[in-house]
């Protein structure tokens, strides 16, 4: 076991509130954690650190004995919160502990809350179980929890269904929920992954905030180091189940000991965009516009919404332009109506051809020349198929002349071009990581030799090295390869290390444009520089 000693410090507690000792967790006898040992004082911030399938949720998870058991199993280990043994406890003391000493902000707001149920319902569960406060007595609570969290308009978002509200706004009632019954220790995993930069902020100085007015205790589960550096008291680096390094977390960061904890903090995306040459243009925007029909208003005239409104853009060969943006700029909407997904107006240009008014059979070249790969590499690809029938999907449409030979050979080949091994053809995509899941992606993408690639998030899902990675095979097929692309994106650091060019969006409208020097380092407008501020204070906090 390569597990390394815990450092104690002269601030830690003779009686720690949570304390895990040679904690192993194994799923039908394979091993997941291997024996880690860490403590949190009370109002201490713990950062529990590693890639994806390091272990870190799993131990988080069998703090609250959440595993599905008895699939998981733990071989060994202890689990006491404020003095009290977890492992092994009867029902009734583990929901004493569960919502009411402990509780846990899950990664996914959106799977986390029930859809079928209101806001208020879904806190007012939380205090009905633990406290058997009664409904009528409940709403209150529920309210100051929301004003509590910053949610704005409370009394109007008890009302609303989750789907109703933004991934921040979910979130915050996620942490609401999480504090209804004043927890001692918050369990925090992955709380601001999905968000973007801007919220992403805004979470985080809130639950700093709260820590403080509530003197909670912190286990904050993360592969994002920016978030480690700005939270954490304390670090424990986690791989292969292992806690490889453990310190305070400047420390750690100033002087790691440990290879792994070193690849993590080398691990971001980095160089710079192929440079720009004269090329032809490839694709071209005029006065784009995209509205949602919102219902009737008055004397009947149809309502809409203006997703996009008159969006002007061209991409030459070879190039990269970035749009970003918070949820809701109108960012993915854009990208959307380029590939005729969606009903837009305005004039869209591959090559000088508008494709706007083009029938259906018409537009069969158009869809191969333009390809996209999604946010979600599980999703996006069928778990029924196998990673080659996903790839040559577009052969049997586009070639159809071709030989089940020549197919075969074909997507082998792309296979060998994003770095994947022509061996997984007849593997299905659960038996892949994310990185690679998304590598496949991009090579259904470009298997059809397409003049452009919409990347719509493509590395939003993915770990901090596993992004890098992307990035880096990217730019290398771009330069290969000649390829064009149109990269959305929240992640400045990512958009920074592959755009030519960026536009900036906000409300469906454009407010500022320019190469990617211009923007990053002499943004002209207070969103973009808000922007710019949320995603590289981490990096310097």
């Amino acid at each position: 076991m390569s597990t390394s000693p815990e450092v104690v410090t002269d601030s830690d507690a003779a009686n720690p509130f949570l304390e895990i000792k040679d904690l192993a967790v194994a799923f039908r006898g394979t091993p997941a954690v291997n024996g880690v040992s860490f403590h949190i004082n009370k109002g201490e911030t713990l950062a529990l650190v590693g890639e994806s399938g390091s272990g870190k949720s799993v131990t988080a998870l069998s703090v609250l004995q959440l595993l599905p058991y008895p699939v998981a199993s733990h071989p060994t280990g202890s689990v006491l919160v404020d003095g009290e043994e977890v492992m092994g406890a009867p029902e009734g003391a583990l929901r004493g502990i569960r919502g009411s000493k402990v509780s846990m902000i899950f990664q996914e707001p959106m799977t986390s809350l029930n859809p079928l149920h209101r806001i208020e319902k879904q806190i007012a569960e939380v205090l009905l179980i633990h406290r058997g406060i009664k409904i009528k007595q409940c709403r209150d609570r529920v309210l100051e929890l929301l004003q509590l969290v910053g949610l704005q308009d409370p009394e109007q978002k008890m009302q609303s269904y989750p789907h109703e509200l933004s991934g921040g706004q979910r979130q915050r009632v996620m942490i609401a929920m999480a504090l209804a019954n004043e927890p001692d220790l918050l369990i925090a995993d992955e709380p601001t992954t999905a968000l973007d930069v801007t919220i992403q902020a805004q979470i985080l100085e809130l639950l700093k905030d709260l820590q403080s007015r509530l003197g909670m205790a912190m286990l904050l589960i993360t592969h994002d180091l920016g978030v480690v550096r700005k939270m954490a008291d304390r670090v424990c680096v986690m791989t292969q189940g292992d806690i490889v390094e453990t310190g305070i977390c400047h420390e750690v960061f100033d002087n790691p000991q440990h290879d792994y904890t070193k690849h993590l903090i080398a691990a971001e995306p980095k160089g710079e965009p192929i440079p720009e040459a004269e090329s032809e243009t490839v694709i071209e925007l005029k006065d784009l516009t995209v509205k949602y029909p919102l219902g009737k208003g008055f004397m009947f005239n149809t309502r809409y919404l203006t997703a996009v409104d008159q969006v002007s853009l061209s991409v030459g060969r070879g190039q990269t332009l970035g749009i970003v943006g918070e949820s809701g700029s109108g960012k993915t909407t854009l990208g959307m109506a380029l590939l005729r997904l969606i009903r837009s107006e305005g004039d869209i240009l591959l090559e000088g051809t508008n494709i706007q008014g083009l029938k259906a059979s018409q537009m069969r070249q158009y869809r191969r020349d333009v390809q996209i790969v999604f946010q979600d590499p599980f999703g996006s690809l069928s778990p029924r198929l196998s990673i080659h029938q996903i790839v040559e999907e577009g052969l049997l449409v586009h070639e159809p002349q071709m030989s089940v030979e020549e197919r075969r050979e074909a997507v082998a080949d792309i296979l060998t071009e994003v770095g994947l091994d022509a061996s997984a053809l007849d593997r299905y995509p659960h038996e892949f990581s994310g990185g690679q899941r998304q590598r496949i992606a991009v090579a259904r993408a470009l298997i059809l030799k397409p003049k452009l690639v919409v990347l719509d998030e493509p590395t939003s899902a993915l770990d901090m090295s596993v992004q890098a990675q992307i990035v880096d095979m990217l730019r290398d097929l771009q330069r290969r390869f000649q390829l064009t692309y149109l990269f959305i994106s929240h992640d400045l650091k990512v958009v920074r290390a592959l755009s030519n060019h960026v536009i900036v969006m906000k409300d469906g409208v454009v407010v500022e444009t320019g190469t990617g020097d211009q923007i990053f380092e002499n943004p002209q407008t207070d969103y973009t520089r808000a922007l710019i501020a949320a995603a590289f204070d981490l990096e310097v906090a």
